[in-house]
């Protein structure tokens, strides 16, 4: 496969979250592992990272982690994969959790995923084949969503990141929602986002989204992050058994497109 010579070799995800919403689904496992047609959330992920010769995954876990120690192992499908712990899973946001992961975005090119996207191989295949070095996949912001969006500057790079949008922001300007996969180049990682995330650290805000990360690099430091459009592809945030049932109903052996997708933060 071309795009696999394309991949970055390492890949990080963050799974540390409680998946309180998914209760009593959540109560005896992480929200990672629940199956959507029988296939774990995480482990769709990997076995599409492993299809595009990822090597190594750095696997951010908190709640109930010894369970996702114990259904992924030390290597998966041919990954390799490095646990980072968070003790403090329970009162972090999402960028405490990639900064726990640090360590691995100073090493070079990576994808950086959500633990509780599902999707299908080709939303990776967007995000490799894009000529430029830092990407977000992107589908439309519709009705039914929820949460951060970003617009798009006229040569197709994110222009602004906007928090808690809901219909009430759809207007004339198109806005799209990140499905939480990117991939960034070294020298954003090393440069960029690594220091921002010290920064915020240091500076206490342990709740923040990866996305008011990237909102200040955008706004502040000149970021250029190029849009992978994935409106035709299949691809689901889970945070509720609402969502668990549109994601089995979307990847039924019938579904052929994506259906509405209903996402918060």
């Amino acid at each position: 496969m071309l795009s696999s010579l394309l991949a970055p070799r390492r890949a990080v995800i963050l799974a540390a979250g409680l998946g309180s919403r998914l209760r009593p689904l959540t109560d005896d496992r992480p929200k990672p592992l629940v199956p959507v047609r029988g296939i774990p959330i995480l482990h769709n992920a990997l076995h599409a990272l492993a299809e595009f010769g990822v090597k190594d995954v750095t696997i951010v876990v908190g709640y109930r982690n010894e369970a996702i120690r114990s259904s992924c192992g030390e290597s998966f499908g041919g990954v390799d994969i490095t646990y980072v712990e968070s003790s403090v899973f329970d009162r972090t946001g999402s960028a405490y959790s990639l900064w726990l992961a640090r360590n691995t975005l100073l090493q070079g090119d990576a994808l950086l995923l959500e633990g509780d996207v599902f999707f299908e191989e080709a939303v990776l295949d967007r995000l490799v084949q894009s000529r430029h070095g830092d990407v977000a996949a992107l589908a439309p912001f519709d009705e039914t969503m929820t949460g951060s969006a970003v617009t798009l500057s006229a040569d197709g790079f994110i222009q602004e990141v906007r928090m808690n949008q809901s219909v009430a922001n759809l207007g004339r300007e198109p806005l799209f929602k990140t499905i939480n996969l990117f991939r960034f180049g070294a020298a954003t990682l090393r440069d960029k986002i690594v220091p921002a995330l010290d920064t915020a650290i240091i500076a206490g805000e342990h709740r923040a989204y990866v996305e008011q990360i990237l909102k200040r690099l955008i706004d502040g430091s000149g970021l250029a992050v190029a849009s992978a459009a994935c409106d035709d592809l299949k691809w689901f945030e889970i945070d509720s058994e609402a969502d668990l049932r549109m994601a089995e109903h979307i990847f039924s052996p019938h579904a052929s497109v994506a259906a509405p997708i209903s996402v918060e933060q």
